[in-house]
């Protein structure tokens, strides 16, 4: 019998060992809610050297990246590590035909030789505290949503002016917990960010769209850059005397590789969860909006690739945006066989009837008695409006033209009803928006891939349409590329050169009765529209939302501890985990990637497989150096059971010490539901091993004064 019970008890320690921790966590709340499980997985640093307002902490080397990625500072020379696709738009604008960075790779030889991009920021987080009694103490059960939108946005623009010591901050209240707590963040922005270094294409973008969410997973997925200041230290718009901004704390970087079971750490700002959305939603989604959105990006993948195949210059047109259409094509591919093999709505939909029966005792009925009805009321009325508008949505993301003309002409429509003295002052604005406008398109590609988006969005819906795409689709059977060809000939916004010539003789007669700007107009009222037949069913939705989440946290009905992400910084914390053993790994443990196996993967001319000729030289001669593992491999990736989303590429990954050991870039396809539902078996963050970032920039490259500015810990 003592044998058996010892059994269980091994077997219980073993498998919470193995479990992921879930969660995504206010750095603020660590000491409270998290330290000593952290403690005990392994971490070696107090909760004051996580985050601090006062001393340097973990958090003061987290930035946001351009607003939807994470990197960290890792020199005292204000280096930034981050994801190649975090910074693909940089890369890709930097480039040429003739100087491709992004397909030939890129290493500045110096502070001279590094390139400033148009537009790329860094926001440092500088602190957070809690508001929610200030901002609840502004509302009350009797107001409508509309009402308490208004109160609460009041109370948030004098909370945000207090706290940004004069424009000196970035300050942002947010909600939390579908609006029944509330934060605000002060962050500090640098405008004057620059490239340093990047490997070629196909080494940060190694596997494309085959391996995009796959494991076992080759891709050397980081880039550099470098944040300057002004002398002071201070941000500063772009300024050839500004000088690196001088780190008030970076992150080491530790090359003595990982373990199975190791700790991890990853700080990062995740974009969207939906860890709270009812049954009813996760069932929207899964029958009506995500079916429609890879759909639509599929079609318009196609219509790019076409175009980007025949020259090289289109491809770099284009490259960033196919790139985030793919991710999000495969993404939501994933979740609808993942949310449906995890059978999500039946398993929501047991908790929620245990919510009605606990919202309908005697002291909770009152508050909590509608609040299904309510959920589900509202999911029945909207079905297809989601449906339509995720059709809709593929077609603005895709087609330059859906959105530019509408976005050009309201300025121009304000512009011609000004006087004399006030068009010449808003003149060189509206010159400069035109200009920016229409950078790097390719008109064959823009109206292929608005007519065939048209022709899907009329074709799938059962939802009233714009007046234009309804007539049009009715009369051609939904082609519209008769019809597209017709108005891109009759109208203004086709060119600059036409829109500038325009502005010089304006007439708004003309304006208005341009197709093109009819047309985006509508698609845009269609999108921003609130029919009033939902008004109140989308009132009491609001209301009975928050009173859901208010309800599980009280009934203890939700083992959730957490607030949904929503672009804030978090942290998550995990182990080195691997998934069970795979033939198509080399690997001596199913937990990391080799140099060998990315090399077994080559293909010749191949676009996602291919590798340059010096890449395949410098394997031969198995030349790893101090960055080898102990098995005399160069490891590439590695997995942890961290949870994380979108958002969330480029983070740091740190050990126990708070060392830098890899940067996470993406998750697993198995693990695909986690935006809704953390799965502690199957969920993996795939990581770049810091070993194979070095390695690439010391021995690769021969970039070795890059690595030179870093704390590199060898033992």
């Amino acid at each position: 019998m003592k044998k058996i019970f010892l059994a269980i008890i091994a077997f219980i320690i073993s498998f919470s060992s193995a479990m992921a921790d879930e969660g995504m966590w206010f750095l603020m709340h660590i000491e409270r809610l998290n330290y000593r499980d952290m403690q005990k997985m392994g971490l070696q640093l107090t909760p004051e050297e996580i985050y601090s307002i006062n001393n340097q902490s973990l958090k003061d080397a987290i930035v946001q990246f351009n607003g939807g990625c994470t990197a960290s500072i890792i020199s005292d020379s204000g280096l930034v590590l981050t994801n190649h696709h975090c910074g693909y738009d940089a890369i890709a604008e930097l480039s040429t035909a003739e100087q491709n960075h992004l397909k030939n790779g890129f290493w500045a030889g110096s502070l001279k030789e590094e390139m400033k991009p148009e537009s790329l920021y860094v926001r440092f987080f500088v602190r957070m505290d809690d508001v929610t009694k200030r901002m609840l103490a502004q509302v009350n059960d009797s107001m409508s949503e509309k009402e308490r939108e208004a109160a609460l946005n009041k109370e948030i623009a004098k909370i945000e002016q207090e706290n940004s010591e004069g424009g000196k901050y970035t300050v942002s209240v947010r909600s939390f917990y579908q609006g029944n707590e509330f934060y605000y963040f002060v962050y500090e922005d640098y405008n004057d960010v620059r490239l340093v270094g990047t490997p070629p294409e196909n080494v940060g973008k190694y596997g494309g769209d085959t391996d995009n969410w796959e494991w076992p997973r080759h891709t050397g997925d980081f880039s550099l850059f470098r944040v300057y200041a002004d002398k002071d230290g201070k941000p500063a718009e772009y300024a050839t005397d500004n000088v690196p901004l001088k780190a008030k704390y970076h992150l080491p970087v530790s090359i003595k590789g990982v373990k199975e079971n190791d700790f991890a750490m990853i700080l990062g700002y995740p974009g969207r969860t939906n860890r709270w959305m009812p049954a009813s939603g996760v069932e929207q989604n899964v029958n009506y909006a995500y079916p429609a959105w890879v759909e639509g990006s599929k079609l318009s993948m196609d219509v790019m690739k076409k175009y980007m195949n025949e020259d090289e210059s289109i491809n770099l047109m284009y490259a960033s945006s196919y790139a985030s259409i793919a991710n999000y094509w495969k993404n939501r591919a994933g979740m609808i066989k993942a949310l449906t093999e995890h059978k999500t709505v039946e398993k929501k939909r047991k908790t929620e009837k245990k919510f009605v029966k606990w919202a309908n005792k005697k002291a909770n009925k009152a508050m909590y008695g509608n609040v299904i009805e309510n959920i589900n009321n509202y999911y029945n009325l909207t079905n297809e409006k989601a449906k339509q508008a995720n059709y809709l949505i593929s077609l603005l993301r895709s087609s330059k033209f859906a959105v530019l003309p509408n976005r050009i002409g309201k300025n121009i429509e304000y512009y011609i009803g000004q006087n004399e003295a006030k068009r010449e002052e808003l003149k060189p604005r509206l010159n400069a928006l035109i200009v920016s406008s229409y950078k790097d398109f390719y008109l064959p590609l823009e109206k292929e891939v608005l007519a065939k988006q048209l022709g899907l969005y009329a074709s799938k819906s059962n939802y009233p349409l714009p007046e234009i795409v309804a007539e049009i689709g009715g009369k051609n059977n939904n082609d519209f590329t008769s019809y597209v060809n017709t108005i891109f000939d009759e109208s203004i916004f086709i060119s600059k050169e036409k829109v500038e010539a325009f502005i010089e003789n304006p007439d708004a007669t003309v304006l208005a009765n341009d197709p093109l700007y009819k047309l985006s107009g509508q698609l845009l009222d269609k999108y921003r529209e609130s029919p009033e037949e939902l008004e109140q069913p989308e009132n009491d939705f609001q209301a009975s939302f928050r009173l859901l989440v208010k309800g599980l946290r009280e009934s203890g009905l939700s083992d959730i501890k957490y607030p949904d992400a929503n672009s804030t910084l978090r942290l998550s914390y995990g182990k080195v985990r691997a998934l069970p053993a795979d033939s198509r790994n080399d690997a001596n443990v199913n937990n990391y990637t080799t140099l060998k196996g990315m090399i077994n993967k080559y293909k010749p001319n191949d676009s996602e497989f291919d590798l340059e000729q010096s890449m395949l030289d410098i394997y031969e001669k198995k030349d790893y150096g101090r960055y080898a593992n102990e098995f005399g491999e160069l490891p590439v990736n590695f997995l942890t059971d961290n949870d994380i989303t979108g958002g969330n590429s480029g983070s740091p990954v740190v050990n126990g010490k708070g060392e830098l050991i890899g940067l996470a870039f993406d998750g697993n396809i198995e693990a695909m539901a986690g935006d809704v539902i953390f799965d502690s078996n199957l969920q993996r963050t795939i990581n770049v091993d810091i070993r194979y970032v070095l390695w690439l920039i010391d021995k690769y490259a021969n970039a070795k004064h890059i690595v030179d500015e870093l704390t590199v810990i060898t033992n």
